[in-house]
């Protein structure tokens, strides 16, 4: 038998042989290299001759030094234990000492317990090994062009969010009472205050659209109910972030600033629009879902403890 080889790309050139494993990135990696949210040092095989037994790769967002996530372990049923030894030495190789490593997150069917199982499973196993734990599972959602969009109730007025201030105020408030897993634990350790900005700088401040897109939700006398940011990031156009005030939660607002949403993004012509919401918060799941988002998949979210 030939001897195991552990090491990361060498380049564009290898693409090919690292996209043996099938998997939806896979026809979006080349970009990432050109665009420099990828490496070729950040993207692992396990090779015994030319067979790929399993492989690995971060994504960083635009001029990151270091890795932002791991978004694609895959390994050849059976291979667990090779597929562990090329996570341990890529993690040791990449990733700076002493640090928490990044969140792994992995696009999954949406009926994966029934017809992905032992994949998903065997990947969770891998991660697990090196005391990663599942964070959360979340609903990927998607708004196809001729989907009705809801019409205005007339319950609220819609106007561009005045600056930066204003939203990181909205984003601050929203946090009480949240169901969002990420921002549950963030506020185990930050305040609310430094939740909102890390949000913010770390998702809604790369955008690629306009924030002239971004609407605020206010009542007839100009008191905001929430707020909604419509956007493109480097992939698609998404509805970024929405979110009703706590103190006008349970009147159905969330419909409204959806359908805002979804609108500006249609008005643009848009191939699809992307979404994406935690399992458990079944709040906003039905109103995507009233909203005519189809879950056309899963995302299985892991992460190591500090």
């Amino acid at each position: 038998m030939q001897d195991l080889t552990i090491r990361p790309i060498t380049g564009l050139e290898e693409l090919d042989l690292f996209n043996r494993h099938p998997y939806t990135l896979n026809h979006e990696l080349a970009d990432d290299l050109a665009a420099g949210r990828r490496h070729p040092s950040w993207m692992w095989m396990a090779l015994r001759g030319d067979r790929l037994l399993a492989r690995l790769a971060w994504w960083g967002r635009d001029k990151d030094d270091d890795p932002f996530l791991l978004d694609i372990l895959d390994l050849e049923e059976g291979a667990v234990d090779v597929a562990v030894r090329l996570l341990r030495t890529a993690m040791a190789e990449t990733l700076p000492a002493g640090g928490r490593p990044p969140e792994y997150l992995r696009f999954v069917p949406p009926d994966w317990r029934e017809t992905d199982r032992r994949a998903v499973e065997d990947r969770m196993a891998v991660l697990e090994s090196t005391g990663a734990r599942l964070f959360v599972e979340r609903l990927r959602l998607e708004w196809r062009p001729g989907t009705p969009i809801h019409e205005p109730s007339g319950r609220l007025s819609f106007r561009p969010v005045r600056d930066e201030n204003e939203l990181l105020d909205l984003m601050t408030e929203v946090l009480d009472g949240t169901l969002d897993a990420h921002s549950r634990d963030d506020l185990t350790h930050m305040s609310p205050r430094e939740a909102a900005v890390r949000h913010y700088e770390d998702e809604i401040a790369r955008y690629t659209s306009p924030r002239a897109w971004w609407r605020v939700a206010t009542l007839p006398g100009g008191e905001p109910v929430g707020f909604v940011t419509p956007g493109r990031n480097d992939y698609n156009a998404i509805i970024g972030y929405i979110a009703v005030l706590p103190a006008h939660r349970g009147n159905g607002y969330i419909d409204d600033l959806l359908a805002e949403g979804t609108r500006i993004l249609a008005a643009e012509h848009v191939p699809r629009i992307r979404a994406a919401t935690d399992l458990g918060n079944t709040p906003m799941a039905q109103a995507f879902a009233r909203a005519g988002y189809v879950n056309f998949e899963r995302s299985i979210n892991m992460t190591w403890p500090d």
